[in-house]
């Protein structure tokens, strides 16, 4: 009999059960034997993992008995139970090695088997004396028993995965509110810094060369501020709790003229057409709303036919705000369809597009802050993506 040193978990997941010492007490005390025992058993090793033994038979928890000399070996097979009141007289067992190694007469064991069906050990007696055992009260008695075990040992398995999950959910949070923090503050603060120092050159004389060259810097300032917006949405919208907006009762059609007008200046060679009907408030984040609109008019124009106008159409008919911005040029693919509000979702990717494929999913997501939903349809000759909210 030695130590096992590579069974801790399993004879420390059977000590945690409290009911266990009780179980083996009401076995020895029921059936009159004088050892039981919780054992564990692999393919290769029989391991005590909680023992009650009053004939001295020498176990303790963390003892291993040698696997091929015991019955638990047999039993792990054929995953049934095994009863012997008295071996001299069994016909099966008299001449059987283990009763004769170990001197034992009487013995019971009964497989414990996890709800995933795998064999976890057994729970087994023996005592040098004869004892009466079979019958339906003894063995209903340990079924009972190692079912109750097993049961114990998913639940505790169960517990110690959840709390696994709360511990990684929780690092997790961590690392989101740091991120979110290098996002909102580490990264913006020395951007702003940068277009700080740019716009107090532009006021001071510079050459044409200089002046081109501070151009550039701001516009790519600018590009940087849009991409550290997106991924900051994204990581609110996917690691947080979502998109943060703030509704309140406004009148939408300023809000949307001035990013059509925003737009029109960075694309002075596209055309955008409008048709604004909203004579009414709607309860909304203004400020997400232009980004939405923003998103979808830089898709359409990165998208569609160079020489044919982009439309934004936005109406409000029986309490719903509907917004259509739609371009012209080649259908989008059904598989591309698919996937289109998914994250760095970019599609055909053109030789100077910039950006991370977040746009169409953080307008996704704003639409679905606000209780609405982003659809899009693609026809021969036109695509448009459609808005619709509830005004209120």
């Amino acid at each position: 009999m030695s130590i096992a040193r590579d069974f801790r978990a399993d004879i420390a997941a059977v000590g945690a059960i409290a009911a266990v010492p009780t179980i083996l007490e009401v076995v020895c005390r029921t059936t009159g034997m004088g050892f039981a025992a919780v054992a564990r058993v692999t393919d290769e090793r029989w391991i005590a993992c909680e023992v009650r033994d009053e004939i001295e038979f020498g176990l303790k928890p963390g003892s291993e008995l040698v696997l091929q000399t015991t019955i638990c070996n047999e039993i792990r097979q054929c995953r049934e139970g095994v009863v012997i009141d008295h071996v001299a007289m069994d016909p099966v067992y008299a001449s059987h090695h283990t009763p004769a190694q170990y001197g034992f007469q009487s013995y019971i064991s009964m497989p414990i088997i996890r709800a995933d069906g795998s064999f976890f050990g057994t729970l087994c007696a023996i005592d040098p004396r004869p004892a009466r055992l079979d019958n339906q009260e003894i063995v209903g008695m340990f079924k009972l028993f190692a079912e109750l075990i097993a049961a114990q040992l998913d639940t505790q398995e169960r517990l110690a995965l959840a709390a696994a999950n709360l511990v990684d959910e929780q690092r997790t949070a961590e690392l989101r509110d740091q991120f979110i923090a290098v996002l909102g503050h580490d990264l913006r603060n020395p951007l702003a810094a940068i277009d700080a120092g740019m716009r107090l050159l532009k006021r001071t004389p510079l050459d044409e060369r200089a002046t081109v060259v501070v151009g550039q810097v701001q516009a790519s300032v600018s590009r940087m501020a849009g991409l550290i917006n997106n991924v900051l949405d994204f990581a609110r919208g996917r690691l947080g709790d979502g998109l943060a907006v703030t509704r309140t009762p406004c009148l939408l059609a300023p809000v949307l003229e001035q990013v059509v007008t925003e737009e029109r200046t960075t694309h002075p060679s596209r055309r955008i057409e409008t048709e604004l009907e909203l004579d009414q408030v709607v309860t909304c984040d203004a400020g997400r709303m232009a980004e939405l609109l923003s998103n979808l008019l830089s898709n359409a124009l990165l998208h569609g036919t160079e020489g044919a106008p982009v439309t934004v159409r936005a109406t409000i008919v029986r309490g719903t705000f509907e917004l259509v911005v739609s371009n012209h040029g080649e259908p989008i693919l059904p598989e591309a369809m698919e996937r289109l509000f998914q994250p760095f979702e970019r599609g055909a990717v053109r030789p100077n597009q910039q950006g991370l494929g977040l746009g169409l999913y953080i307008a996704a997501e704003i639409a679905r802050a606000h209780g609405g939903e982003l659809t899009v349809s693609s026809l021969a000759g036109e695509t448009a993506f459609t808005l619709r909210m509830p005004v209120a």
